[in-house]
């Protein structure tokens, strides 16, 4: 594929942009070369600067369920833009927000809105932290929260793949009361939640973990964590920023029925806008400000547009169910392909899915966690993802990112992936 035009902006980007990318991610720097800019999409489409056309499995990191360009999200989006882009005043559609949530999911009794995932999670552990008068949180190796200072401590996702060790910029004071875990490790939780139960506000998990590939809890883990929060006056926080509304219409607390106290969401639930959530109990959502003391706010928070789009996107999937049966059948079919592919290639691997999220791991052993997530052969990941980009599928430009499947993906599309995965030979 030629990539002339997309050359030249990188360099362009880089005089102005740090790294040439508002995003580490993107900079392919776990991958090698220069990052891919985007024209315009369309279904289970990218077209690039230069023209070329990709099978889509990033979905702009998730909230593309529906495919890019739905008619119905395009409906709302145009609909609202010709009455205003942002009021800074409550709206209607705030409302319907609201109600389509909990509707969607049933533990959550109030939500907030704010403007991306970071604010989502740092906000619900600022609520969990004013609800129990503690101070200290869990949360596991390789589990990505946003970059607020306290999460950026042993994560996955950008600072993962970059290998960042040390955050520049953080003073250890802001995460000397963040404890770090071992996903999947229940004797790991028992031990520090025995040694301070009396000091820790929440353990914050991403059910299906998806900064580290798509990684999923252990028979039993997310149950446990239930328990051990229950017993021991803590707040559970599921990060569903990822797999809300992805790994079925109440996330994964739906698909394991285990129902935390507060919830965050993000991506889908903009439908593409820049978007966050987080929700929860009445009595702890009942302390956010202006009802009680713990300060949130946000000025384009529930930003009509970003509303109109996520509210279009959730009908779809509420009214839709077939969607997510559709999907897991996809995202499974694509899993048993890919994998007898590779082993035409006698290449060791491990495909972790569940619902339409999936990873491709090049090791020999299964992955569970963080450590084992970190064992792949990234060598021959940095070929398979120049190999799949030169043939026309997008993927995340790095092993430890989740991808994600559409609803627009065809059947040609699976098969074409597949027999891109076929002329791979490590």
């Amino acid at each position: 594929m030629n990539h002339t035009h997309s050359n030249t902006l990188f360099i362009e980007a880089q005089k102005y942009i740090p790294g040439g990318v508002n995003s580490p991610v993107r900079a392919f720097k776990q991958v090698g070369g220069n990052p891919v800019f985007m024209k315009h999409a369309e279904g289970s489409y990218l077209y690039d600067e230069d023209g070329n056309k990709y099978i889509d499995y990033i979905n702009s990191w998730g909230p593309m369920i529906l495919g890019h360009g739905h008619p119905a999200v395009i409906e709302a989006v145009e609909k609202q833009v010709r009455k205003a882009f942002s009021f800074g005043a409550p709206t209607a559609a705030e409302v319907e927000m609201a109600k389509l949530v909990t509707e969607m999911v049933p533990n959550i009794e109030m939500v907030r809105m704010v403007s991306s995932g970071t604010e989502a999670t740092m906000s619900a552990v600022r609520l969990a932290r004013g609800f129990t008068k503690k101070a200290k949180i869990i949360k596991f190796e390789g589990h990505y929260h946003g970059h607020a200072d306290m999460f950026l401590k042993k994560a996955g996702s950008g600072v993962a793949t970059l290998g960042i060790k040390v955050e520049g910029g953080i003073p250890a004071a802001v995460t000397d009361d963040t404890i770090v875990l071992p996903f999947n490790d229940f004797e790991a939780v028992e031990k520090v939640v025995n040694e301070y139960k009396n000091d820790l506000a929440c353990i914050i998990v991403e059910p299906v973990a998806g900064n580290m590939g798509c990684v999923l809890p252990q028979p039993g883990y997310l149950e446990y964590l239930r328990k051990v929060c229950t017993d021991n006056n803590i707040i559970l926080i599921f990060d569903e920023v990822m797999s809300g509304f992805r790994v079925s219409k109440s996330g994964v607390q739906g698909k394991y029925n285990v129902w935390a106290d507060l919830v965050t969401f993000g991506k889908i639930i903009g439908g593409g806008m820049p978007v966050g959530a987080f929700g929860g109990r009445k009595d702890i959502m009942g302390l956010l400000a202006p009802l009680g003391t713990v300060y949130q706010a946000g000025t384009l928070s529930g930003n009509p547009i970003a509303m109109a789009a996520g509210i279009a996107t959730l009908t779809e999937l509420n009214t839709h169910p077939e969607i997510y049966s559709d999907l897991e059948k996809k995202c499974e079919w694509l899993a048993s392909n890919i994998s007898e592919a590779l082993k035409k290639s006698n290449l060791p691997h491990q495909i972790n899915h569940i619902g339409s999220m999936i990873s491709v791991h090049f090791c020999e052993n299964p992955v569970t966690d963080f450590q084992t997530a970190t064992v792949g052969n990234n060598d021959i990941f940095k070929r398979f993802f120049h190999h799949c980009l030169e043939n026309g599928v997008y993927l995340p430009p790095s092993p430890f990112e989740s991808w994600f499947l559409c609803a627009a993906l065809s059947q040609e599309d699976l098969e074409k992936t597949v027999e891109v995965c076929e002329g791979f030979e490590g």
